[in-house]
């Protein structure tokens, strides 16, 4: 994505809009160079529904990580959304994919003495769709339209001028956790050529000379040629990149994007139906929320995949809506071995759904049902699996909410797959106000932590709760760790009260430090907790001897001794008996 040097200007060709473009960066006199520029024109239907999206960024060089930072927004932008979903208008996709990189930029720069110091960098992107130009900008890289003979700054400069030479950013990604990313959208005509710029060039090139080297090059490779030769003698790195527009769609035809978000729901499927190339060959599970089959893309060699469908129940609840459309995104933008992958074809959706890869294999429940007294390393290897996918739902900002037995597949091969996005929680979205209203709490109760009934803000201590619950299930054969009282615990006075069942009881193999534990990461306090899940499995792998100090009762201690000495304690009643007749 980015450019060391010039990159030659390339025409693409996707539908009817097309553009030609070019690109420029080099580090000057600095030994390395902080800005970063790429952009993505997708393939068939995704041009229409998505359009062009093209980002420049220039790390801020008093951080202590500004090429990450400007590296990770290019390429985090360019890939996150693409893989928003399809009926999301360019905004709302932009404005959710960029809050999201700048909740990952300021926990990486959390590290550090200050937020200058860590990952901040400016950021600006421009989005074409349709014959509108939408723009994403904070900080003072720059977008320029020229229009003829007309030279425009489209963006405004988020910068205050403190010397002739002292520049600071008065607003970044990466600086604060409620950045304001300006957002504009513009009409656009054939013709049009767009110019982003990092400070080495428009600092160095005022605006009058830059609009003399673009009418005097319209070729937009002579062009960044020759802005980059004409800032040589910048003392920053120097960046450009241009998009020349070639042609539009015509004026007639419905913008893509409202067809999609008008979808209808699909039918009751029926065995031998077929839905845009997708032949039904049974129905899997349906609750009250949707419905999910098993199907062949017979677009795509009869590949088996699993289609999941809403419920027409909720056809009018554009909450509803607005959740289902994000379990296709979750499972598009996170990559683990352990998540089931959302699956995007090629082939043009008729009505509102989406695909997944086909696992086979058992539930979590289905195979504890099969193992009621499982190895321990099996339960503690399925562990270790779901934490690796749930963390890396973390990395995304994304929590889970809803992690279950149910939810929890192991393929032939034994490899745990987590299989349903339907409640999680993604940090950066619920920071940008939505028209509709999201519920506190979406998951189960018997694997959910006491902060989703308490009305409590969820961390990833949520999630590592529901991870030592299905842990305590699995080693237990399937029993609750805090029996029948959990039910009905509806504030903390009575989740306080309850008691903590030690896993022992039900399965005597467990040995006490294992089950302390357990016992930790099933604290009804967040804080009481581990730390982290690194911590909590290796608790469960080796012993710790400030977990297993608390005195308990031979029978909860060790249960298979108890057991024996109290028989042996019988047979010796029974043997002084017999010789005292």
């Amino acid at each position: 994505m980015s450019a060391p040097s010039t990159t030659p200007s390339n025409v693409h060709h996707r539908g009817e809009l097309t553009i030609t473009s070019a690109q420029f960066s080099h580090p000057g006199p600095k030994p390395q160079n902080e800005d970063f520029l790429g952009m993505h024109v997708p393939e068939d239907h995704l041009l229409t529904t998505k359009g062009i999206a093209a980002c420049i960024a220039d790390g801020v060089s008093a951080a202590s990580a500004g090429k990450e930072a400007s590296e990770s927004c290019v390429r985090g932008f360019l890939n996150d959304y693409y893989e928003t979903p399809e009926t999301w208008q360019v905004k709302t996709a932009g404005q959710r994919v960029l809050t999201a990189l700048n909740r990952w930029l300021v926990s990486q720069g959390q590290g550090y003495a200050s937020a200058e110091k860590g990952c901040v960098t400016t950021f600006t992107s421009l989005v074409l769709k349709s014959r509108i130009a939408h723009v994403f900008h904070i900080g003072d890289s720059r977008l320029y339209r020229l229009r003829g003979q007309e030279l425009e700054q489209i963006t405004r400069d988020h910068a205050s001028r403190v010397s002739p030479n002292t520049t600071y950013l008065t607003r970044a990604m990466g600086l604060n956790v409620s950045p304001r990313i300006d957002y504009h959208s513009l009409a656009i005509e054939p013709g049009d050529t767009f110019l982003f710029t990092t400070d080495g060039i428009h600092d160095t090139l005022p605006a009058s000379q830059i609009r003399k080297s673009l009418l005097a090059h319209p070729d937009p490779n002579d062009a960044v040629q020759n802005l980059g030769h004409l800032a040589r003698d910048s003392t920053d790195n120097r960046s450009c990149l241009i998009l020349r527009i070639d042609s539009l769609p015509s004026d007639d035809k419905d913008d893509v994007f409202r067809q999609l978000s008008e979808l209808p729901f699909p039918p009751d499927l029926l065995p031998g139906q077929s839905i845009d190339g997708l032949a039904v060959e049974k129905m899997i599970a349906a609750t009250r929320n949707t419905q999910l089959y098993l199907v062949h893309d017979t677009h795509d060699n009869d590949r088996p995949l699993i289609l999941k469908t809403p419920s027409i129940t909720y056809s009018d609840d554009p909450a509803y809506l607005e959740r289902f459309t994000l379990e296709e995104w979750i499972g598009l933008r996170t990559e683990s071995p352990h998540l089931v992958k959302a699956i995007r074809r090629t082939t043009p959706r008729r009505f509102l759904y989406y695909t997944m890869e086909f696992v086979e294999g058992l539930t979590l429940s289905q195979w504890s049902a099969q193992n009621p007294t499982p190895p321990i390393d099996r339960v503690i290897d399925i562990t270790r699996q779901l934490i690796s996918g749930v963390r890396t739902l973390h990395r995304k900002e994304t929590l889970h909410q809803d992690l279950k037995p149910d939810n929890v597949l192991l393929d032939q091969n034994g490899t745990v797959k987590i299989i349903d996005y339907g409640s999680c929680r993604i940090a950066g979205m619920t920071e940008i106000s939505s028209p509709f209203g999201q519920p506190a709490a979406l998951g189960t109760i018997d694997f959910s932590a006491p902060e989703y009934r308490l009305g409590t803000t969820p961390t990833p201590a949520a999630d590592l709760f529901s991870i030592a619950a299905l842990t305590y299930y699995l080693l237990s054969g399937g029993h609750l760790p805090f029996g029948p009282s959990w039910d009905s615990a509806n504030d903390l006075h009575r989740f306080l009260k309850l008691n903590y069942q030690s896993v022992s009881t039900h399965n005597p193999m467990v040995p006490l430090w294992m089950d302390a534990a357990l016992k930790k990461s099933l604290s009804i306090r967040p804080d009481s907790r581990h730390p982290s899940m690194s911590e909590f499995l290796h608790n469960l792998e080796h012993p710790d001897p400030n977990l297993t100090t608390t005195t308990l009762p031979l029978i909860q201690k060790n249960p298979l001794l108890f057991w024996k000495s109290l028989a042996l304690a019988l047979l010796l009643i029974l043997i002084i008996s017999h010789l005292l007749r």
